[in-house]
């Protein structure tokens, strides 16, 4: 479904992205893991049309994406859930909600289904949805952030840290929310830090370092992968 073909992002001088090559398939939850600055972040705001791309190519469902905009992917079905939840500070949970449907629903036309989706996934939004989104706890942010993009009907949906700032009984929330959506089909590509959390959700994995992919394969043999280990599991 998602292709990225040694992929090269630059700040200024600043490389940030060397050569990177993954691939997601359909159906699949895909976990991007490394420290921080390891360039996770900058990798999924280029999948979403916020970064340009020095070289290499990104294609969707075999198609170039390089010369669209963010607008335009969105409308293909890629739905991004930023790192910082950039919930909207004047709109409450429901129209939080409901601005992500604006890709594909006509002036006047319903959203009932999906927000009752995203509800019964997330029972704390419903009861919160006339709440201001910047007054809710950090891990009902992060719901609301992953509810939001799931209105935009997403084919493909890209977490960005979704655990991080979170107590760990939230991270672990939030995780089986992931692991629910996982379940449904819906094809996933998370980057995280937590490693635990990340690889215990995802079908296949790649670890990135310095802009670079270092590792990839199953998320078990990740798991069990002594250099995966040492760096990223504490043991």
């Amino acid at each position: 479904m998602l292709g990225c073909s040694d992929l090269t992002v630059a700040y200024g001088d600043i490389v940030a992205l060397h050569g990177v090559t993954l691939q997601v398939r359909a159906g699949e939850t895909v976990a991007l893991i490394g420290a921080n600055g390891a360039g996770k972040t900058t990798l999924l705001q280029t999948i979403s049309g916020l970064n340009k791309v020095r070289g290499g190519h990104i294609s969707f469902d075999g198609s170039p994406l390089d010369s669209l905009s963010c607008e335009r992917r969105v409308r293909l079905g890629i739905a991004h859930a930023p790192e910082g939840r950039r919930i909207f500070p004047g709109l409450t949970v429901e129209e939080n909600l409901v601005l992500a449907t604006s890709p594909w629903r006509p002036p006047g036309g319903r959203y009932g289904d999906e927000i009752a989706q995203v509800f019964e996934l997330f029972p704390r939004l419903k009861e919160r949805r006339r709440q201001l989104g910047w007054s809710l706890s950090g891990g009902e942010q992060q719901m609301l952030a992953i509810g939001r993009a799931l209105m935009a009907r997403p084919r493909l949906l890209l977490l960005d840290e979704p655990s991080l700032g979170l107590a760990p009984r939230l991270a672990e929330e939030v995780y089986e929310r992931v692991g629910r959506i996982r379940r449904s089909g819906l094809t996933i590509l998370v980057v995280e830090q937590n490693t635990v959390l990340a690889l215990a959700v995802a079908d296949r994995g790649y670890v990135l370092e310095t802009g670079r992919v270092v590792l990839e394969g199953a998320a078990a043999e990740l798991k069990r992968d002594p250099r995966v280990r040492e760096a990223y599991l504490g043991r």
